[in-house]
């Protein structure tokens, strides 16, 4: 007898024993290497925003700031910082020489500096029968390379040792606004005739940048003769600059000394006008 070929159902499902798929080594490195970057940017993020400190973010804690720089980052040509008016003031010497001898003198003499954008200086001289005169300039741009120490504080401190090496009397107390309006500073008075010579000497001085000294010296103008020089010298520091104003008189004639008030006078109005061309 013939058998009959089987022919399975038409609506029968075929079942395949399934194949578990071995998740790979690789797979499990790469998702745990994105659960911990996940992770870090969680942190991160959470650390960051407005703290009002004033430390970047990035620095991390226990970073000390940085101080900040100085408002100057250069220095101005000195020899055309006097006008020529005022160095004729300043040098009467000048007066009845022929032009080019006159402009010669008034040109001035810069310094020789290693960098112009840290130091500058220039000199003038004058002769004349009476007396000579001499006006030098030196301005110098202070840089801290301590960052925890500002420029400004920098400045503030070589001005100090200007200041002793001067000794002049250290201001240790402001005085306060009502005291200012009622009576002048203790041992910066003001320049008038009624003055006695006593408040002349060497002292602090107001409205001349942030900080300003004057000293007054009178001493033979060379071993061994009596003729008599007074050098005047300002100092004053406006930020991160400390500029010097040095004024000399010296008599033509022994029995003549040369008068601290007009020097003084000269040589701070002149500290004054340097402090306006910082601002231009």
């Amino acid at each position: 007898m013939q058998r009959k070929a089987y022919a399975p159902h038409p609506e029968a499902r075929v079942y395949a024993p399934r194949r578990r798929v071995k998740e790979s080594s690789t797979g499990r490195v790469a998702a745990l290497h994105a659960a911990l970057l996940a992770a870090l940017a969680v942190g991160c993020t959470s650390n960051t925003g407005a703290t009002g400190s004033g430390t970047d973010a990035k620095a991390g804690p226990g970073t000390k700031s940085i101080a900040q720089p100085g408002k100057y980052r250069t220095l101005f040509e000195p020899c055309g910082s006097v006008g020529s008016s005022a160095l004729k003031d300043l040098l009467p010497g000048t007066v009845g020489l022929p032009d080019k001898q006159q402009q010669e003198i008034l040109r001035g003499s810069a310094s020789s500096t290693f960098d112009t954008d840290r130091r500058v200086g220039c000199a003038w001289k004058s002769d004349a029968p009476d007396a000579s005169h001499s006006l030098s300039l030196d301005i110098e741009r202070v840089v801290s390379y301590d960052p925890a120490v500002s420029d400004d504080d920098r400045a503030q401190e070589l001005f100090t040792e200007k200041q002793i090496a001067a000794a002049v009397p250290v201001a240790t107390e402001a005085p306060t606004a009502s005291a200012s309006a009622s009576a002048p500073v203790s041992g910066t008075p003001s320049i008038d005739a009624t003055e006695p010579a006593a408040t002349l000497g060497s002292r602090m001085l107001n409205s001349i940048g942030d900080a300003a000294y004057l000293d007054d010296d009178l001493a033979s103008a060379a071993a061994g003769s009596t003729a008599q020089r007074r050098t005047v010298s300002v100092v004053f520091r406006t930020s991160n600059v400390i500029a010097t104003v040095v004024y000399t008189e010296q008599s033509g004639h022994t029995t003549v000394i040369p008068e601290s008030k007009e020097l003084q006078e000269k040589a701070q109005h002149l500290a004054r006008n340097l402090v306006k061309k910082f601002s231009d």
